[in-house]
């Protein structure tokens, strides 16, 4: 029988009221480019009940091998879609965000306040890089891999639980790989602490021999997934890629004159100024983490989230020393005297003002999905394109590509869309060629034969292409303008076989 006395206790409805904050915080709208051949690509495995290992969705790479890491997420988000819809995605990636922050939390040393303020803290550093996607599934499996790690100093065993999740995330997503890291980082700072004196080598060796013994293991069980041996450098390849990190957003490192990276700023800030002054010691392993994770985060804005999950507990526990030095710690912490009943009105009180907003939060974000699909992606313009079906090819924008795909295929293949890794740097370097009239761009239209263009109105092809005579302009709104070639070759139907920024998001 629930015990509300103790429920309504002030350290627990604080906890509640944190997951909750950070659950409203992970709420919003599905509008990764991505999110939609996601889709179609689940709906396909689950309606074939098999693999996909070639493209089907481009007329540009069409046929061609296609490491399709995430086919497990893929089968989930539509899954999940077809049975409760756009609120089921935006609740349980909402959820999975909340849960792996709240993981942080409680991984945090030092006393609650301190800690929360932390966790809300990293939320808004990492918050760019949230939405609707698989990345959201790797981020929970990485936070139970820092529990686990973590916890297996006193409690060894935990260490036989890697296996499993590595199986499982390896069929999710290519993020495994931060999972192997993680494992290696742990072997590396266990040998550190020792040779530093943290912890002696007679107590240190039986745990980093097991350390060893998950990771080798780790590794064997990564080719049982579709693609087989091949995704041990598909990670590799996809952090080498060229082409990722010079024209999508998301792989380039933050710029911090941009308001929604000073949180990320702050905090490096805060870190480097904690080192310094907090007396407590930082021991190796925590440092070699934090660096490499911090280096990763400085790199690419996609890595900022799982700094987050290292910082956040080194930084609470400086933060707790520091204030505990200058004796000011008394106020961050939570009174756990027994509960007064005007003490649990409160309480309940306050957890259903949380509650209430949550929910009123959730509703509003649902309710505004179709306005925000519309504002995101040319909405009306696809479906000018399912009613008037002018001819193919047809070149889109890389942002709409995985929308054409749940909306227009198989009417429509995709000239590009967000699977960067599939179409090559080469490739990417003639999509940006030709969006931004660079060097030869008129060669890859006439390679594939571009028959439509759909594109933004600011476009600078779109703006070439209205000049010349043989295109005409056949659709027009503020997202999206539609230009048609004059039929030179008797026409066909719909396809059936600064630094340039291209995207704003990728898997």
């Amino acid at each position: 029988m629930l015990n509300v006395n103790a429920f309504l206790e002030t350290r627990r409805v604080f906890v509640v009221i944190l997951g909750l904050g950070l659950f409203a915080m992970g709420v919003r709208g599905v509008a990764d480019p991505d999110v939609w051949w996601h889709l179609r690509t689940g709906q396909l495995i689950v309606q074939n009940r098999g693999m996909i290992h070639s493209d089907p969705y481009s007329f540009t790479r069409f046929g061609q091998p296609w490491v399709n890491h995430e086919w497990l997420s893929d089968v989930l988000i539509y899954s999940l879609s077809r049975v409760a819809g756009w609120g089921g995605l935006v609740v349980v990636f909402g959820a999975i965000i909340a849960a792996s922050l709240l993981l942080v939390f409680r991984r945090s040393p030092g006393r609650p306040y301190v800690a929360a303020v932390v966790i809300v803290w990293g939320a808004l550093a990492s918050a760019p890089s949230w939405g609707v996607r698989p990345q959201m599934i790797s981020l929970l499996l990485a936070s139970i891999f820092l529990v686990i790690l973590e916890r297996s100093d006193q409690h060894p065993t935990y260490l036989w639980w890697t296996p499993p999740l590595i199986l499982l995330w390896v069929n999710l997503h290519a993020g495994y790989a931060m999972g192997i890291v993680l494992l290696a980082l742990f072997l590396a700072g266990g040998v550190l602490d020792a040779a530093f004196g943290f912890e002696a080598w007679s107590q240190t060796a039986p745990r980093l021999r097991k350390l060893a013994l998950a990771l080798g293991i780790c590794l064997a069980v990564v080719p049982l997934n579709p693609n087989g041996a091949r995704i041990y450098w598909y990670p590799l390849e996809t952090l080498r890629s060229r082409a990722m990190q010079s024209y999508i957003n998301e792989w380039f490192s933050p710029d911090f004159h941009e308001a929604k990276y000073l949180p990320l700023l702050l905090m490096l800030l805060t870190i480097m100024a904690a080192l310094t002054l907090s007396p407590r010691r930082v021991r190796p392993r925590e440092l070699v983490l934090l660096l490499v994770t911090m280096g990763a985060a400085l790199r690419s804005v996609r890595h900022i989230p799982i700094f987050v999950l290292v910082a956040a507990p080194i930084l609470s526990g400086l933060v707790q020393a520091w204030l505990e030095e200058r004796g000011a710690a008394q106020w961050s912490g939570i009174r756990t005297t027994s509960t007064t009943s005007r003490r649990m009105v409160v309480n309940a009180v306050v957890l259903a003002a949380f509650a209430t907003f949550t929910v009123a939060r959730v509703r509003f974000v649902v309710d505004r999905q179709a306005e925000t699909e519309a504002h995101e992606f040319p909405a009306a313009a696809v479906s000018f394109l399912s009613r008037e079906r002018p001819p193919g090819p047809l070149l889109n924008h890389y942002n709409w590509g995985g929308y054409f795909i749940w909306k227009l295929y198989p009417e429509y293949r995709v000239y590009i869309d967000g699977r960067a890794d599939l179409y090559g740097d080469s490739f990417m370097d003639d999509f940006a060629a030709t969006y931004y009239l660079t060097n030869h761009w008129r060669d890859p239209m006439d390679r594939w034969g571009i028959r439509t263009i759909v594109l933004p109105p600011d476009a600078q092809l779109v703006t070439a292409v209205r000049s010349n005579a043989d295109w005409k302009q056949i659709y027009a709104d503020s997202q999206a303008i539609i230009l048609t070639k004059a039929r030179m070759d008797g026409g066909r139907g719909p396809a059936q076989a600064e630094k340039p920024r291209i995207s704003s998001n990728l898997r």
